[in-house]
């Protein structure tokens, strides 16, 4: 806005009219301001609709102040003539006013269309877009494997550069802290798995075989698969708001300015921890849910506890120990690799880290499943045509 008005300085606005052939010449004089706004620029409106009208000159040199949202108006009326084909020149200005018009952008009056975030598409468009958007994860994954995967190579190749605090911290959180937990859902499992299995083998006389379907169920596929998703749960997105979080503060910024990897120095001792512990909290499930079957066994079945445990380590083949062991340190891999790529994924503040951790947890879930159908299949091949 310019400086207020003086004293002398008309306190209302007067606007003239000088038609000639084919232009009309706008003589302004006065005040022309918020307050008098729609008045003045009826006026002119009214005067240029005129279709006779193929210019407009509108003089400024009797004007004695203008304030920023009179000369947005006048923009407005330059704007409307020149859709009508007229040609509208601003003359006579002061350098107050010049400085006023410069600073007002066009675009400023133009209303955009609002597009809700959330608009109605097509399901076509849906589809396209969500496949889209999964490319482009499957894409980010597979690069920063190969970012890990090197960093793990030259930890390998220099273990001197290893941070055996920060390993021994995470084998704590993701493994010590977890046990509790485990132990109580894998008992739960068994002593489940048990008692449903019992409703039906005594309808044949077969409850003897409760300790090998419990044994067998929880060793090649519930011990693994539950204790992955739990640590998923638990540490997966511990991970991801972890160093999303970071990224926030701008420390991961710091570190590089410092010359530190950042996928070396915070994604490494994570993905080592997890693959330390995981096997391990998987033989924990393994036992809790075998003696979770055994309460049952005892009280139910009424099998001794000598006969139970002798049936459960007849179903027990070294074969079947070793595969749930690699499937375990495989689903840590994957719940390890993919809280940190989702933590360094975070850009947009804390509603970014919550948004990134979820995804952390539901994409190490599926991928903890399509790993375990994986295995599934490839391992009946392996024992079927005899590798191992």
């Amino acid at each position: 806005m310019t400086t207020p008005p003086n004293q002398d300085c008309q306190a209302d606005y007067q606007v003239s009219f000088k038609k000639g052939k084919p232009d009309l010449l706008v003589g302004l004089k006065g005040e022309f301001s918020l307050k008098n706004l729609s008045a003045f620029a009826r006026d002119i409106r009214q005067a240029i609709s005129d279709p006779s009208i193929q210019g407009v000159t509108v003089d400024f040199s009797q004007v004695c102040y203008l304030d920023s949202a009179a000369a947005l108006a006048f923009v407005q009326l330059e704007k409307e003539a020149a859709e009508r084909k007229i040609t509208c020149s601003l003359v006579n200005l002061s350098a107050e006013a010049k400085g006023i018009f410069s600073v007002i952008h066009p675009d400023a009056l133009t209303l955009r269309p609002f597009k809700s975030e959330y608009s109605r598409e097509g399901l076509v468009s849906q589809i396209g877009q969500a496949s889209l958007s999964i490319g482009r994860d499957f894409v980010n994954f597979i690069t920063f494997i190969g970012d890990l995967l090197t960093a793990l190579a030259y930890t390998l190749m220099h273990p001197g550069t290893l941070r055996g605090k920060d390993v021994l911290f995470y084998v704590q959180r993701a493994g010590v802290d977890g046990l509790p937990i485990v132990a109580m859902i894998g008992a739960l499992m068994g002593l489940i798995m048990a008692f449903m299995s019992y409703l039906q083998f005594k309808q044949f006389g077969a409850n003897i075989y409760v300790p090998t379907l419990v044994s067998f169920a929880m060793i090649k596929e519930l011990g693994p698969i539950m204790t992955a998703i739990l640590v998923a749960g638990r540490s997966g997105s511990a991970f991801a708001a972890e160093i999303g979080t970071m990224l926030v503060n701008e420390e991961v910024d710091a570190l590089q300015t410092m010359g530190f990897d950042p996928v070396r120095f915070l994604a490494v001792p994570k993905v080592l921890a997890a693959v330390i512990v995981v096997p391990i909290l998987t033989v924990y499930a393994d036992v809790a849910g075998i003696l979770g079957g055994l309460i049952i066994g005892v009280t139910t079945l009424d099998l001794t506890f000598k006969t139970y445990i002798s049936q459960s380590i007849k179903t027990i083949q070294v074969f079947d120990v070793v595969t749930s062991l690699i499937k375990a340190a495989v689903f840590a891999g994957l719940i390890s690799a993919i809280g940190c790529q989702r933590g360094f994924q975070v850009r947009a503040g804390a509603q970014d880290v919550g948004k990134f951790t979820t995804s952390a947890v539901v994409a190490a879930i599926f991928l903890i499943v399509l790993a375990d159908s994986i295995f599934a299949v490839m391992l009946y091949y392996v024992k079927r045509y005899g590798i191992f």
